[in-house]
């Protein structure tokens, strides 16, 4: 792949146009603010900072790191563990459905889009077997570890494919509070633009870990996300 086209697929995979879902999910951002522990532009950039250091770093950079060399060298098993893992360091029953759900729509796009969706990746291997086994329901699929292995057949290097994980899970966080009407377009994107150092330290912090240094720690984080399974009212799925 061209340095344009393979940058032109980071653009794709992080957009929120990509159908997959991600953009019905809150991870507890919702309870938050409904709660009214997030009231101005500022506590939420902290909040995402948290999120960002205790949840995407440590646990799904690490897994996306793990199943992006695993496909690179060919090893499903590899992978299926960054998906176990992954799924035993999230507590939120919400929080692990929205990621199979996202994970799934990822692989099932890139199989019903003619001509695959993401330049040259063709659903085959590596892809086929993940597929198949999610299919099977041998594993559960979440998102980032799909996007570890999609990212790879389409060329991207483990870096990028980080950046475009943490980035688009940032993004997706931050659009979930200005659709709950609580913060307006300059403030997200100012604290977009706090946030951007965070992305590329926890990136380059985490990428190349071993999947056995993964861990979650962001305790009420968690408890907003058991909470909002219970909530009266809710406009995200998690």
């Amino acid at each position: 792949m061209t340095d344009s086209g393979a940058f032109l697929t980071a653009l794709r995979l992080s957009d929120s146009m990509l159908p997959v879902g991600t953009y019905t999910a809150s991870y507890g951002v919702e309870q938050y603010i409904n709660k009214g522990y997030i009231e101005t532009g500022e506590e939420l950039g902290e909040l995402i900072k948290g999120y960002l250091q205790g949840v995407i770093g440590p646990a799904e950079i690490v897994a996306l790191g793990h199943a992006h060399r695993a496909a690179a060298a060919g090893d499903l098993d590899g992978v299926l563990a960054a998906d176990d893992r992954l799924g035993a360091a999230t507590l939120p029953a919400e929080f692990r459905e929205s990621s199979e759900k996202a994970g799934g729509k990822l692989l099932d796009l890139l199989a019903e889009t003619d001509n695959g969706p993401f330049g040259t990746v063709e659903v085959d291997g590596i892809v086929a077997d993940y597929r198949n086994a999610v299919d099977e329901g041998r594993t559960a699929g979440h998102y980032p570890v799909a996007l570890g292995v999609v990212a790879q057949r389409a060329g991207l290097g483990c870096r990028e494919a980080a950046v475009v994980s943490a980035y688009s899970t940032v993004a997706g966080l931050l659009g979930a509070a200005q659709r709950l009407g609580r913060f307006g377009h300059t403030d997200i994107q100012s604290q977009l633009s706090r946030l951007f150092p965070v992305i590329e330290d926890v990136c380059e912090q985490y990428r190349d870990a071993e999947l056995g240094a993964m861990y979650s720690f962001a305790p009420l984080a968690d408890v907003m996300g058991m909470t909002h399974e219970r909530a009266d009212r809710r406009l995200f799925m998690s």
